[in-house]
């Protein structure tokens, strides 16, 4: 079987459509990197390295900045929505919202703009629909940091082609109450440890989240419960409860401060991580994000949630998320991209490279 081939010179929206027809399923992205790196190392103007099925092309031209544009190759499992087809100006099929338009814009940009204003890095990477540990921007970080050096980034994750500074972080934890078992007929021998998370629920229902302003953006905060698990059987007092508690804290703390922050909300309790993920600084004071903002319109709001723009602040790279995808059509059925703001995007991001 021949290996799939790309033509960059092709409009943005028929190459969103060729990479849409090449699956790449989480951990199932070799074809589409193979295409991708062949594509880029056809250009002349780029260095290009790969680990695994992740792929980095640079420009080298001497600029003092350089900006960095990433996306996923991979897509959530196929639901009989590929091949792709076309609908007027809508085009449908798995992963042509997240986010395969975005990563047709990397690549025309990347082939079609040599001598930009800025330095460019192109990051492609596999893994980001599924578990953490196998995220191949996280593998990217972890082993070849220098690869991913820049002044600024943009990840083209679809945001209905308005730029969403930054992202939250989050993290949750366990909070457990302990009681003593007895049955229910003679309760009184018992300690309910059901009934001993009342207190927890009272203050996460009291509690009052913060409203930060960071870059001009407003980030908003919310602890809340998000399960409670308890209980053994319809006689018996339950000398166990659960209560998993998710925290989404603006960028300007840390996973540190963040569960100080909790701990000392839920003082008295006993408090265990289950998971956490750092937020990401907006960076919109920089120079580049300034002429980027200018250069794609709009205002930009504040990204409500978590993304891989995290990973970037991890090396002190300020980013936005900014791409032509509606996340609101992710992972569905009928998951679909409107092609004329998969246009849009390649042209607002040339503007912003070339004056």
């Amino acid at each position: 079987m021949n290996s799939p081939v790309l033509d960059l010179s092709e409009d943005v929206g028929t190459l969103t459509a060729r990479l849409v027809d090449i699956p790449s399923v989480s951990g199932n992205e070799r074809a589409l990197a193979d295409a991708v790196e062949a594509a880029l190392r056809a250009l002349p103007h780029l260095t290009v390295d790969r680990l695994g099925n992740n792929v980095v092309a640079r420009t080298r031209l001497g600029h003092s900045e350089r900006v960095l544009l990433a996306g996923h190759l991979d897509t959530v499992p196929v639901a009989d929505n590929l091949p792709s087809r076309r609908e007027g100006e809508v085009l449908y099929g798995c992963g042509t919202s997240d986010m395969k338009a975005g990563v047709a814009v990397q690549l025309r940009i990347a082939a079609t703009v040599p001598a930009p204003n800025r330095d460019l890095t192109f990051v492609f990477y596999d893994n980001e629909e599924v578990a953490a540990h196998l995220n191949g921007l996280r593998h990217l970080v972890r082993d070849h940091p220098e690869w991913l050096a820049a002044d600024f980034a943009v990840l083209l994750e679809g945001s209905n082609a308005r730029v969403e500074g930054g992202c939250q972080g989050t993290l949750r934890v366990l909070v457990r109450t302990r009681g003593t078992r007895a049955h229910s007929a003679r309760s009184w021998l018992g300690e309910n440890a059901i009934h001993g998370a009342a207190p927890i629920l009272d203050r996460l229902a009291a509690y009052q989240p913060r409203r930060v302003v960071i870059d001009g953006l407003e980030y908003r905060e919310g602890l809340n419960a998000v399960r409670i698990e308890g209980g053994i059987a319809g006689n018996v007092i339950p000398d166990e409860c659960v209560v998993t508690v998710n925290y989404r804290f603006a960028p300007d703390r840390s996973v540190d401060e963040a569960l100080a922050h909790v701990r000392e909300v839920l003082d008295g309790h006993e408090v265990e991580v289950d998971d956490a993920a750092p937020g990401a600084l907006p960076g919109l004071t920089h120079p580049a994000a300034a002429a980027f903002l200018a250069a794609t319109g709009g205002e930009a709001r504040p990204k409500y949630g978590w993304t891989d723009v995290s990973r970037f602040s991890e090396l002190g790279v300020p980013a936005v998320n900014y791409g032509p995808g509606d996340p609101n059509l992710a992972h569905t059925k009928d998951e679909s991209v409107w092609l004329p703001a998969v246009h849009e995007t390649e042209e607002r991001l040339r503007r912003w490279l070339t004056t």
